[in-house]
């Protein structure tokens, strides 16, 4: 047989009430003066006030007082768990706007980082601006006249020399072989 240690192990939490859980909609059973309620808290505090009621109705006392009791235990419970229910969603509420605020921060950041670059991409390509006429040739291109330009079309080229040639050896002749002697 088994020993009622073994038993035990997993059952260590049994007792204590469940954290984090949503206890709005967790069904209770609650052993009442007339018998088990069973029910969400909220259904629970109905029967009980309408308990509470036939009670009064009926000119017992005792049970009705019995029966507010419980039914305002069930709705201390349920009060809180609305409360816990609240801080949570406005917890998140700040996290998520947080969240949004910093995602807004980035993407601003994003945006003036791509405006500097389109900036500076736009300046690297404009030309700068020179007081000089601009000349045309008669492919119809523009062409900026530079100093060195002028001073070229200013002086006078000299004709050019045509280049001489060395004569070429005869085909006949080795290329590197000594005149034969006669």
């Amino acid at each position: 047989m088994r020993s009622s240690k073994s038993r035990s192990r997993g059952n260590k939490n049994r007792n204590t009430r469940p954290s984090g859980g949503n206890i709005i909609n967790r069904v209770f059973d609650s052993s009442g003066p007339d018998g088990k309620v069973r029910g969400t808290p909220q259904q629970i505090i109905e029967k009980y006030n309408q308990l509470h009621r036939d009670a009064v109705l009926s000119g017992d006392r005792v049970d009705a007082e019995n029966f507010a009791q419980h039914a305002e235990h069930y709705t201390r419970l349920l009060a809180e768990a609305n409360r816990e229910v609240d801080a949570k969603r406005e917890e998140q509420e700040e996290q998520n706007r947080q969240r949004q605020a910093e995602r807004d921060r980035q993407n601003e950041r994003d945006r003036e980082r791509q405006d500097r670059l389109k900036a500076q991409e736009e300046a690297a390509n404009q030309q700068p601006t020179i007081d000089q006429p601009i000349m045309d040739d008669d492919e119809g291109s523009t062409l900026v006249e530079t100093p060195e330009a002028a001073k070229q079309e200013a002086a006078p080229k000299p004709p050019r020399k045509p280049r001489q040639r060395k004569p070429r050896p005869p085909a006949d002749a080795a290329p590197d072989a000594p005149e034969a002697a006669e």
